[in-house]
């Protein structure tokens, strides 16, 4: 086990982080009453020969890709913060999510954005790997891999930017986003400069069948998805939460609708939005935004509630 990992894992230091830091790891530390879910997915019930996919809440998102699993930046417990003696200490769901572990099909792909704890979430993810032992590839960013590397995965890929991956059934471009990847506030990561040596963050093109989805994974709004538009995007899955007052971290709806339309992609998936407490903007307003910026744009909404899904024959 290498130094940073016993560091963040295993010292005693990691249970002060909720005290050093309690606005970042232990704000809305209190359960609060669940939203609705109105959509269930049935992934049961999804043809091989088309796409579909389904929003599981936060930046989750469930897709078939002819025949082929994919799950992004999986979270699908009550809580993400640290990860200490078994338990999360951070911030709980607002809504649940619209699959639970023991529900999903086995992912041939998993896609992890990068180290923040509510993209990288450890407990999904070793209770994903527990399930399906050795049997899922991983992709991850730069220096984000210390963070997953003792959990039982068929393959653990490392993406950075503009880095391709040709796996037996998909191939996998990284993108460059306005982002942040430090894990604990005390690390190196590129927005502060560190660019060999600090914690990244990606968005991905995913390639199958001459199709191709983005995942946008976490970013404010950039010029820099412009080089993917050579990629004839058919599906744009994007932030649309968090924006007030982080702006300088994630985009609003109307941004992540721009980025999608300048790389010409043909349809839009919300995401990082109505899960949990991470800004003041109101519940719904993220997505009525969104819809409403839509109806301007030469882009179609796929979905927009928490566990509803998107086709594509």
């Amino acid at each position: 086990m290498n130094t940073r990992r016993k560091f963040i894992k295993n010292s005693s230091l990691t249970a002060l982080g909720a005290v050093l830091f309690p606005k970042l790891f232990t704000e809305d530390i209190e359960a609060q009453p669940l939203a609705s879910l109105n959509y269930k997915p049935e992934p049961h019930l999804w043809k091989n020969e088309e796409i579909n996919i389904a929003w599981i809440g936060h930046s989750t998102v469930l897709i078939n890709f002819y025949g082929k699993w994919i799950l992004t930046d999986p979270v699908l417990f009550d809580r993400v913060g640290i990860y200490f003696l078994g338990t999360s200490f951070g911030p709980s769901r607002l809504t649940p999510p619209a699959l639970k572990v023991e529900e999903l099909p086995k992912p041939d792909l998993v896609l992890l954005s990068h180290a923040h704890m509510d993209h990288t979430d450890v407990p999904t993810l070793k209770a994903i790997t527990k399930r399906f032992p050795n049997e899922i590839d991983v992709v991850v960013a730069h220096l984000t891999a210390d963070v997953i590397d003792d959990m039982p995965w068929k393959s653990i890929n490392v993406l950075d930017w503009q880095e391709e991956l040709n796996l037996p059934d998909f191939r996998i471009k990284a993108f460059e986003v306005r982002h942040f990847g430090w894990r604990f506030p005390w690390e190196k990561d590129r927005s502060r400069g560190h660019f060999k040596d600090g914690r990244s963050y990606n968005a991905y093109v995913i390639e199958r069948n001459e199709k191709k989805i983005l995942f946008g994974g976490d970013t404010a709004n950039t010029d820099k998805l412009r080089v993917a538009k050579n990629e004839n995007i058919d599906i744009a899955i994007m932030p649309i939460g968090a924006y007030n007052p982080w702006k300088q971290a994630h985009c609003n709806p109307e941004e992540a609708l721009t980025m999608a339309s300048e790389i010409n992609a043909k349809y839009f998936i919300p995401i990082h939005t109505k899960t949990f407490s991470q800004s003041q903007e109101p519940f719904e307003e993220a997505i009525d935004w969104m819809n409403k910026a839509a109806s301007n744009m030469n882009i179609k909404v796929g979905l927009d509630q928490i566990g509803q899904t998107f086709n594509l024959t």
